[in-house]
């Protein structure tokens, strides 16, 4: 893993901790000496899953949020991140999920709204506030939100899926416009199929060996974060494994 020293002691805010990237980013920005502020939606649960990955939870600014619609909430714990550490440099949008849904004229609402919330809503509502703080701040900054391949082109059966991490696209492109006087970028990862356990329980036949790890995921996000990619914005960068 490539080594970033100008990282050591910056301030990230990753949501969806708890999950499978999230964790596995969690753990590479904390080799990296970036000083966390952590979000999902239980915090007993987060602490499991950190202890779990042998992060002591005492060592991160926790925050239990529903990112879907608690607007104060969310500025509330940003302010509480700044107020513990003294800014955000750093924003990881992890925070999503799927559902398949089926053909749209068989969809259900729910599953629209839901995908649509997850994905696009989350990353609108904690972007903004955080992108605040680096306004106001005026010491630049760094945003990264989680994309997906099928955000490039319909899908038959994947369409609120599809559609919402197209949202994504399209926030992360009008951001890093709107940023880029602040020295903010804003970019995206676009994983394919992320071999986790539950995508292996899911497709058991398939050949997992050509699914992209969370690891090679954590380690394009940290790039993204560094100076070294200082000149990178609005761009949405696939990480594809060999899927």
């Amino acid at each position: 893993m490539a080594i970033y020293p100008e990282l050591a002691g910056k301030v990230a805010i990753i949501s969806g901790a708890g999950g499978n990237l999230g964790i596995t980013v969690s753990q590479v920005f904390h080799a990296a000496g970036i000083r966390l502020g952590l979000v999902d939606l239980r915090e007993d649960t987060l602490r499991q899953r950190l202890r779990e990955a042998n992060l002591n939870p005492d060592e991160a600014l926790l925050g239990a949020l529903d990112l879907t619609q608690k607007r104060a909430a969310i500025d509330e714990f940003v302010g509480r991140v700044v107020a513990h550490y003294g800014k955000v440099d750093i924003l990881v949008n992890v925070a999503g999920g799927f559902r398949a849904g089926g053909p749209v004229h068989e969809m259900d609402e729910e599953i629209w709204d839901f995908m649509m919330n997850i994905n696009a809503k989350t990353a609108f509502l904690l972007s903004a506030a955080v992108a605040r703080s680096m306004v106001a701040r005026q010491g630049g900054g760094r945003i990264v939100n989680i994309g997906a391949r099928a955000a490039l082109n319909g899908v038959p059966t994947l369409s609120a899926y599809s559609a919402s991490k197209s949202a994504v696209l399209r926030l992360t492109e009008s951001m890093a416009g709107e940023l880029m006087p602040y020295g903010i970028t804003v970019n995206a990862v676009m994983p394919s199929v992320i071999d986790t356990p539950q995508n292996r329980a899911g497709d058991p036949s398939a050949d997992h060996s050509k699914w992209v790890t969370p690891q090679s995921i954590a380690e394009v996000i940290l790039f993204l974060v560094s100076d070294s990619a200082r000149d990178i914005s609005g761009a949405a960068i696939p990480v594809y494994g060999r899927a």
